[in-house]
């Protein structure tokens, strides 16, 4: 009796706790989240908390844009089904590893093996480093004698034989090869530090490899509790189709998803995130294509050539103001519409009636403009039949990301980034019952 009493004496501070989304101090790392670092990375408790207030009964979720799996690890911790896809090679590589439980006991001794190979390993001659496709000039993003180790590296792993244990030391791996290389790991994009910090930069590429494989046995061993505990089956696939183009049926069947929980990119990648160029090195050391390609592939990838108009008023008035100011930034700004456009659509068609589109994105600024997506993406979703929930707001906490920069390349003309994010919550209308 206490209890109801106290609840309905704090009704605002209910809706309040309800509506935070800042998640501030959250450990986001837990579980197999732990596995690999990856630019602009939805939190778990995001995707986690949509799968609770919108999800109960889902069987299956789908995600166009997985990243490294947030949603689908979430969703194989509830025993839901899951698809994710994404054009980067590197990101389908470790969102397949979060999502796998490998076997334990497998795990460990190939650990122990790692552990006496290391120690027992001989360098091998400058003569016989590998050569790397995708990386021209191997010595300028790496030293010697991270080479020769990295390689060493690389053989011990492409001899294990089983699959999912295979998998799960590459996601150690590919992290390893980013920390010992010569870039700034403070940054996504490649650039090699400064000749002092250079000499003595003396990376231990055997001990990086060893506290990452220790790191992620325990996130794997939390999983595993986990899915094992509850007895649950089910299944996430992973794939690398492009939601612009089409949904393949032998992927996601017509009107077959419960619940979509994605976050698309901000903008094109050329001028927001660079993926490709964070997943270069790894992706070239574990002889996957080279990502940068990938990035063309991209929303806004490829350049609109004319100017058209959306189911936005709104979006269509705020490209109206930069194409005055800009007209070629105007068709970039295009371009990344109408690919978003397109993907919503090919998406929609996938959602079953009474089905949920949850869409966490943050309004970037083009040409000091503040482009309005959250509202762009609602419109887009009710042009195909959806109604909508309602758009949570999100402050971001510890964002790595400069909180103001310089978009016009002015010196000391800075301005804000995006600092929230609009978690977009549609719901796909049923269609009228026939009399």
């Amino acid at each position: 009796m206490q209890q109801t009493m106290q609840k309905s004496l704090f009704p605002e501070i209910e809706r309040r706790e309800k509506d935070d989304w800042t998640f501030n101090g959250a450990n986001t790392r837990q579980l197999t989240h732990c596995y690999h670092d990856y630019p602009a990375r939805m939190i778990p408790q995001i995707a986690a908390k949509l799968l609770d207030m919108f999800g109960n009964n889902a069987k299956l979720l789908f995600d166009p844009y997985c990243g490294t799996g947030t949603s689908l690890v979430e969703a194989t911790l509830r025993g839901i089904n899951s698809v994710g896809t994404d054009l980067n090679p590197l990101a389908c590589l470790i969102a397949k590893a979060k999502t796998t439980v490998a076997d334990l006991e497998k795990v460990n001794m190939q650990i122990s093996e790692f552990q006496k190979f290391s120690l027992k390993s001989k360098p091998v001659s400058n003569s016989s480093l590998p050569r790397i496709g995708g990386i021209k000039n191997l010595e300028f993003w790496f030293k010697t004698e991270v080479i020769e180790k990295l390689a060493r590296l690389r053989n011990f792993i492409e001899e294990i034989e089983d699959d999912s244990v295979q998998l799960f030391f590459k996601i150690a791996f590919s992290e390893t090869v980013r920390e010992s290389s010569n870039t700034r790991n403070s940054e996504f994009k490649l650039f090699r530090y400064k000749p002092e910090k250079l000499e003595n930069f003396t990376p231990d590429v055997f001990g990086i490899m060893t506290s990452k494989l220790f790191r992620n046995r325990r996130g794997l061993m939390e999983f595993a509790n986990v899915v094992n505990g509850n007895g649950f089956k089910s299944k996430a696939m992973v794939c690398s189709f492009n939601s612009v183009i089409s949904i393949p049926e032998e992927y996601i069947s017509p009107s077959s998803v419960d619940i979509v929980i994605t976050s698309p990119p901000y903008g094109d990648s050329r001028t927001t995130v660079a993926y490709g160029q964070y997943s270069r090195l790894s992706a070239a050391w574990l002889d996957m294509k080279e990502p940068e390609k990938t990035d063309r592939k991209l929303m806004g990838g490829q350049k609109a050539k004319r100017f058209n108009e959306f189911p936005s008023n709104e979006l269509n008035k705020t490209i109206d103001i930069i194409r005055q100011r800009d007209t070629k930034r105007a068709l970039d700004v295009v371009a990344f519409y109408n690919d978003l456009l397109d993907s919503i659509e090919n998406v929609s068609n996938v959602i079953k009636p009474g089905g949920y589109a949850c869409y966490v994105i943050a309004n970037r600024k083009v040409k000091n403009t503040v482009l309005p997506t959250d509202n762009a993406i609602s419109d887009f979703f009710e042009y195909f039949g959806f109604r909508k929930i309602k758009t949570f707001k999100r402050s971001i906490p510890n964002k790595r990301m400069a909180l103001r920069n310089s978009p016009s390349n002015v010196p000391g003309e800075v301005d804000n980034t995006m600092v929230k994010e609009f978690i977009v919550v549609m719901r796909k209308e049923k269609p009228p019952k026939l009399i």
